[in-house]
């Protein structure tokens, strides 16, 4: 068995879905991509987009010395039905992928452990290797549809032929050699459910997204107060949203998820427990979850955009007591919501 064909085995034995090989200087023509995002603003406040641009849209530049690049998918796919907690006002509506552990940590001591195994194997010219989960300058998707993963959907993100749309992506960088897979063309056709499904209209045209409309944007990177047209728009998403994913056709073939962690105890909270969250207590709760890294006040102040959106006049007091909040825009989110409801 050849090197690459012992790699895969040893990948798929981890736990990761599929594995695919490309080149550093496999997608030159993402530099200008992300330029005009940049430049058109659309990345909202999120400035890491704009710094060390030249690393994010070169990937050869990040690591020179690098020959290789490994891309491997791993499912968190659901096992329950994402959207039917929108039909829930009491409860917040939390992405999939955020419902049980960090996947940053749990996709990162994979992708060491099959990083590890390759340097084990391949003695000669003391290789190198250095592995990425999201917090890097690394445009993981481009990468992912040069190695031959999936492609990019008219909603921006991931897709596979095999796996559906609900898998994470990590990279693993090699000064090693490796027999490189074709790159993987657009199979959405003339389908345009996820831009459909879209709540706030966040996509301008098809492969684009303006990331100041999104809600998993507004509820995970905006900070201070979302603007007014939007918040009615938000429903019951106080962490991320997974519309445009789970409108996708190709979600019937979707792999079930081999990492049981995934699905975790997170998915459809009471808002009005949420909302008496003190920052002691949040950190509590989402000790080992990716919601952790938000923060109480903006946690807070998304629960209160659903609370104002859930039409529910039991729901009038909860926001009432969060008015004077030493946090302004918790505050302001709390007028805002009981503004909205009706008095019981």
């Amino acid at each position: 068995m050849d090197l690459k064909a012992q790699l895969t085995q040893h990948a798929l034995a981890e736990g990761f879905s599929a594995i695919r090989i490309t080149r550093p200087d496999a997608i030159p023509e993402v530099a200008q991509r992300l330029a005009q995002f940049v430049d058109a603003g659309m990345h909202g406040q999120m400035a890491w987009m704009a710094e060390r641009m030249h690393w994010r849209g070169a990937p050869d530049a990040l690591w020179p010395e690098a020959r290789s690049v490994i891309m491997l998918a791993e499912t968190y796919t659901p096992d329950h039905d994402p959207l039917q907690v929108l039909t829930q006002p009491e409860r917040g509506a939390v992405s999939v992928y955020a419902q049980g552990k960090d996947y940053h940590d749990l996709v990162k001591k994979r992708l060491k452990r099959v990083g590890r195994w390759l340097l084990d194997t391949v003695k000669d010219g003391a290789p190198q290797i250095k592995v990425f989960v999201d917090t890097a300058p690394v445009m993981e998707k481009p990468l992912a549809q040069a190695a031959g993963l999936g492609w990019q959907g008219k909603h921006t993100n991931l897709l596979s032929r095999d796996l559906g749309s609900w898998f994470f992506l990590g990279a693993i960088f090699t000064t090693i050699e490796l027999t490189i897979d074709p790159p993987q063309h657009s199979h959405c056709g003339s389908c345009r459910a996820c831009l459909d499904a879209c709540p706030t209209d966040a996509f301008p045209a098809p492969y684009q997204l303006d990331a100041r409309r999104c809600i998993s944007y507004l509820t995970i990177e905006h900070k201070g107060p979302v603007d007014l047209d939007l918040r009615s728009k938000m429903g019951n998403r106080i962490y991320g949203c997974d519309d445009c994913l789970a409108a996708c056709p190709w979600n019937k073939f979707a792999q079930a998820a081999l990492e049981l962690r995934y699905h975790g105890p997170h998915g459809a909270p009471d808002l009005a427990d949420l909302a008496t969250l003190d920052d002691a207590a949040f950190r509590a709760r989402y000790s080992g979850s990716p919601i952790k890294r938000i923060g109480r006040d903006r946690m807070v102040r998304n629960v209160l955009y659903a609370i104002g959106n859930s039409g529910l006049a039991h729901l009038r007091p909860v926001a009432q007591t969060l008015c004077d909040d030493p946090d302004p825009t918790v505050a302001d989110a709390a007028q805002w919501a009981a503004r909205r409801l009706p008095h019981s």
